[in-house]
């Protein structure tokens, strides 16, 4: 019995990290979707890469950096300083991409629909509900609703994480035996991990939550 396809939208991050192998996990056939949309830096997608090459998965990697004039004003695609600080500080808002999630979802539901794939996963979670609207369960619900009805085949968002901290993902991720050195968070593209920018700080947050050592080399 073939396996039933399913479509991970994975920015290389960790969060988005554990919702792939997740989905391995629970037996799906994984295809692998990334985008380049004028984030700062590529270094998310080249480890996303190298880890969908690792597992033996297909991986797409989509330009759409034509489209960053219409997603203006975020400190990720602009020339704009990154803020420091936690994502319960109101700087952090500055780098909100304008309907990034909504574009992104709308293209990965289309690859789904032409690969006849039944489900798209993304790994929206709770800490991100008070800075980004469109990681909230309202947007995920009002999403998936339109999902099932916007083609002739319906596609199910499945957030397997949505209620969950980034701690409580990480704590998932370390029971599969998963190596956090395979992801990027920091909003920098630097050599090493900033450990100042809200990214960072909500990933070391998760790594003490847990008592574990974060494996990945910070400036501070």
């Amino acid at each position: 019995m073939m396996s039933e396809k399913a479509v991970v939208v994975y920015s290389g991050g960790m969060d988005s990290f554990t919702v792939l192998n997740t989905a391995i996990e629970n037996g799906l056939d994984v295809y692998a979707l990334s985008f380049n949309y004028g984030q700062k830096h590529s270094k998310e997608l080249d480890v996303a890469t190298k880890v969908c090459q690792a597992l033996n998965i297909p991986h797409k990697v989509v330009d759409i950096t034509a489209i960053n004039s219409l997603m203006a004003n975020s400190s990720l695609t602009s020339d704009a300083d990154i803020p420091e600080g936690h994502y319960e500080d109101d700087n952090m808002k500055s780098t909100v991409v304008p309907n990034r999630n909504m574009v992104l979802l709308s293209m990965a539901i289309a690859y789904a629909v032409s690969l006849e794939a039944g489900k798209v996963y993304y790994g929206a979670h709770s800490g991100d509900h008070h800075i980004y609207p469109d990681c909230r369960p309202e947007f995920v619900e009002a999403m998936n609703a339109v999902s099932k009805i916007a083609n002739y085949q319906s596609v199910e968002i499945v957030t397997p994480f949505l209620h969950a901290s980034k701690g409580e993902i990480l704590k998932v991720g370390l029971d599969m035996k998963l190596d956090y050195a395979n992801t990027w968070t920091c909003y920098n593209g630097r050599e090493k991990s900033c450990g100042k920018c809200g990214a960072c700080c909500e990933r070391l947050e998760a790594f003490a939550e847990q008592g574990k050592k974060d494996p990945l080399d910070y400036e501070a």
